[in-house]
């Protein structure tokens, strides 16, 4: 590889502060490298340490996922508490970069318990660390050894990739500069785009290949969260179809920005055959990863009853779905994120997405949540129940979607009989009762688990789940019901709760597949089974048949099917709808380049000052986002830009 690029290292002390959910371990009182790597005992806090950088993948404050997009709205007293929120409403800047990955601020921190200033290039020097000196450990086998390498080998590819993610062309950390180096050898040039993906999949082919790195977790009690060949191929998988898409794949909104060599640094000129190549290597690569994991015992999650039987086929359906996130560590969950675990943290997903209360006994708990509100524009996204967009089914009246009606006997698992919602909560697919809460909807658990007298959502004003203090708002009278464990149970006292935790999702095998259903159809293939296959599988789960029998039968739009623009409509609603809420849309409508057409919607909600159903089912808008061409990358700071004059500023800042 060439181009590959140093970072310097200026003072041999060992990171002090870092944090770790599965397992809390850094180098305690060490004043040296020598004493660090002088047995395996210490090496191993090293190892922990290089661990502890990963990202929150499911923190509302340090991943911009959530908050930084269209899918989620935060409450009052949040809306100023949370950094990724600035990126959506203008606020992002030089001065101030807001999830500041880079340099370790607004957000950015990569470590709990160090304070700002810990970026992603500071993980990867601590991997530099503990790769230059692991060799010299003497009370190890050389196949621990050679584990623990690989381990930080991908760690150190990720790290890579989470920036590339953000920032696009950024500084190749290979190794370690001398603390002697010179202030020219410091200042560094940004790789090229090409270079960045290029260093990080031939990282994770050599961590892939190595044979000491396990295929999965055998010793579950102590290492799950452990990188593993499973992993690191599913990771690969990310980066591939990541490099495929066209906010990578000759972009041509970069197109002129060289640096002082000039050289242009996001790689935009690439000719058909050139994009449709990575297609097809994102498409093997999934394959691989599907069959490897398959092998493994992967399988899409159902739910098994056990505790609770006689469950309805409806609430099974929608258990099937709520705990393929929420049950930890479950068949479907390929990588876990054990350094973010949601479930009791002060601005947690899952009590953030429950309403204030479901039947006023809980009313005078003062546990802040009900915060993370819903835009309908989500929950309009969901199919009908017939598995094709409400926009086409041509059995469901769109235009008329918010008119009333009343739930009857045959709802009462999802709609609670009897009473008046609006028709878009009527005729929809499972996942969109598994996934979202609203008025006068039916919520299995939180204490209630007989299907015949579960809570039901009341949203009007005056209502249990109506606002009524400003620490526990929800903009919309919409929830992520997804997020929450439905064993969660707030108290009825004053405070407190008994929260099921979980670590968050990283990587599902439902992603793998969705995933190959879009390379492949993005590299050419044309054979509708072949594309679908998988996408079937993902919508079984989901009580719906197949894409081909369901558009033929319902789409007003069925020639869809037979186009390359409209599969890839189809594969990409599947996804929106499969990892709503996941953290996935934002990166996806970011990579897909429909941000800047997608994000700018208003955000709206229902009105939440109605107290009957025709007052409150009247769509208002909450909030109109900003996002432009230039805010698909994050500035480099002003600081950083004095600090190294040789670095290039992204688009528009």
């Amino acid at each position: 590889m060439k181009s590959i690029k140093q970072i310097i290292f200026m003072a041999l002390v060992i990171v002090t502060s870092a944090c770790n959910d599965y397992i809390d371990v850094v180098p305690d009182n060490v004043a040296t490298l020598d004493n660090a790597f002088a047995l395996r005992n210490e090496a191993e806090k090293y190892l922990f340490t290089c661990y502890s950088y990963l990202p929150r993948h499911g923190s509302a404050d340090y991943n911009p996922a959530f908050f930084g997009g269209d899918e989620l709205i935060p409450g009052i007293d949040m809306a100023n508490g949370i950094n990724p929120r600035y990126l959506i409403i203008g606020r992002q800047g030089i001065s101030t970069v807001y999830m500041d990955f880079w340099d370790g601020y607004n957000g950015g921190q990569m470590q709990r318990s160090s304070g700002d200033g810990k970026g992603a290039y500071d993980a990867i020097r601590d991997c530099n660390i503990f790769l230059e000196n692991i060799g010299r450990v003497p009370d190890m086998t050389e196949g621990e050894r050679q584990r623990w390498i690989a381990e930080v080998e991908f760690l150190k590819a990720y790290y890579h990739f989470w920036l590339v993610k953000q920032y696009g062309p950024v500084i190749i950390v290979d190794e370690n500069l001398p603390i002697d180096a010179g202030i020219e050898d410091v200042k560094q040039y940004r790789n090229t785009l090409d270079e960045c993906f290029d260093y990080i999949v031939e990282l994770l082919d050599k961590v892939i290949a190595n044979e000491y790195l396990p295929d999965k977790i055998t010793n579950e009690a102590e290492e799950l969260g452990r990188v593993t060949r499973m992993i690191a191929k599913a990771v690969k998988c990310e980066v591939l179809i990541n490099r495929a898409s066209p906010l990578f794949n000759g972009n041509t909104f970069y197109t002129g920005m060289k640096d002082k060599r000039g050289i242009e640094i996001f790689n935009p000129n690439k000719s058909e055959e050139e994009k449709l190549q990575r297609w097809i290597e994102a498409r093997d690569a999934c394959l691989d990863a599907i069959q490897f994991a398959e092998g493994l015992g992967h399988k899409l999650y159902y739910y098994t009853p056990g505790e609770y039987p006689g469950l309805s086929e409806e609430t099974l359906a929608k258990l099937n779905i709520r705990m393929t996130i929420t049950d930890k560590w479950n068949t479907e969950v390929i990588w876990g994120d054990a350094n973010s675990w949601v479930g009791t943290q002060s601005k947690d997903l899952s009590l953030h997405s429950l309403p204030r209360d479901l039947d006023l006994n809980k009313i005078k708990n003062t546990t802040q949540r009900n915060n993370y509100a819903v835009p309908i524009k989500i929950a309009e996204q969901f199919y009908s129940k017939n598995g094709v967009p409400i926009a086409e089914d041509k059995t469901w009246n769109y235009t008329e979607r918010y008119k009333l009606r009343q739930a009857t006997e045959k709802e009462k698992y999802l709609i609670k009989e009897g009473e008046t919602t609006c028709q878009l909560n009527f005729d929809r697919e499972i996942r969109y009762y598994a996934s979202l809460g609203f008025d006068r909807g039916i919520w299995f658990g939180q204490g209630k688990t007989d299907d015949n007298s579960c809570y039901y959502v009341q949203g009007r004003f005056g209502e249990a789940a109506a606002n009524s203090v400003r620490n526990s708002w929800n903009y919309t009278g919409l929830w992520a019901k997804k997020l929450v464990h439905f064993k969660t149970v707030i108290s009825e006292g004053t405070s407190g709760q008994t929260a099921v935790e979980y670590p968050f999702p990283i990587v599902r095998l439902s992603s793998l597949y969705l995933w190959y259903a879009e390379a492949l159809n993005e590299s050419g293939e044309t054979d509708l089974g072949k594309i679908f296959e998988y996408v079937d599988k993902v919508r079984k789960r989901a009580s719906l048949n197949g894409v081909e029998e369901s558009w033929k039968a319902y789409s007003t739009n069925p020639d869809k099917l037979n186009t390359l623009i409209g599969r890839r409509e189809i594969i990409q609603q599947e996804r929106l709808i499969e990892f709503a809420f996941e953290g996935q849309r934002y990166w996806d409508m970011r990579r897909w380049l429909r941000a800047h057409t997608e994000f700018p919607k208003p955000l709206t909600g229902w009105n939440l000052k109605g107290e009957t159903a025709e007052d409150y089912y009247n769509e208002t808008t909450v909030l109109t986002p900003v996002f432009r061409i230039k805010n698909y990358f994050t500035p480099l700071s002003e600081i950083e830009l004095r600090r190294n004059t040789n670095l290039l500023q992204n688009y528009g800042w």
